[in-house]
């Protein structure tokens, strides 16, 4: 069987959806409660309902459109949303670097794989292998659409019932810390050597000293991924 980094990816006759609807579980159940608390704070900062799946559909960048919310309110022009949405989703860029032989033969779908590649689509498609006889681009596009869906509808129900529903959203969020350590687990089961979590781990604290926790995200990667470096070999 062809690998990964040759011009061309392993095909299959087998439908890619079955088994992308179970990997993506975990973002289901997280996009679903994260979206819902979304819409709901969007619709009542005062923005119109439709706004949600627009932003959704066209941004699909969670932090980022939870900051939207605020900076809206207060009357942000959108080319100073615009900058600080690239700031916020630089990190994708470090994202894309280990994905870049994986998605080289990509042709009907890399533009999609490329837009949608998101920290919760990222984990899954770095931890779990398409089966025998899925076409793994085919495997990749669908992950990442029924991801993006779940978010879509999850801020979608969110901004439709906003209105209605006199309740407190407060700590609603924390689903995407739960999301992202069910996540790590899958992980850990995937890959069984300490390094990288170890490595991980001290780099995280080495950027919360350096630079605070504002600005601690894109630090803590880079610092991982030359912190791992020596390991490349042993883990490979």
């Amino acid at each position: 069987m062809p690998s990964l980094t040759e011009d061309r990816l392993p095909t299959g006759s087998r439908p890619a959806l079955g088994p992308a609807f179970r990997a993506s579980i975990p973002v289901l159940l997280g996009y679903l409660t994260i979206g819902l608390a979304f819409g709901l704070l969007l619709v009542r900062s005062g923005q119109p309902w439709w706004l949600a799946p627009v932003m959704s559909a066209i941004v699909y960048a969670g932090a980022a459109q939870f900051m939207a919310v605020g900076l809206l309110a207060s009357g942000t022009s959108i080319a100073e949303i615009a900058a600080l949405t690239f700031v916020i989703n630089a990190r994708h860029m470090v994202y894309g670097l280990s994905l870049l032989d994986r998605f080289a033969p990509c042709r009907r779908f890399k533009a999609y794989l490329v837009f949608a590649l998101t920290d919760e689509t990222y984990g899954i498609l770095t931890t779990v292998a398409p089966p025998d006889g899925v076409d793994h681009e085919s495997f990749y596009a669908t992950v990442s659409a029924l991801d993006q869906s779940y978010w879509v509808i999850g801020s979608t129900l969110g901004a439709l019932i906003g209105g209605s529903l006199p309740f407190d959203t407060k700590g609603i969020d924390f689903a995407l810390t739960s999301l992202f350590i069910v996540l790590l687990v899958e992980q850990i089961r995937v890959v069984r050597r300490p390094a990288p979590y170890l490595v991980a781990t001290a780099a995280t604290a080495l950027a919360f000293l350096l630079v605070g926790p504002a600005n601690l995200l894109i630090v803590a990667i880079l610092a991982s991924i030359v912190g791992i470096l020596p390991f490349r070999k042993a883990l490979s």
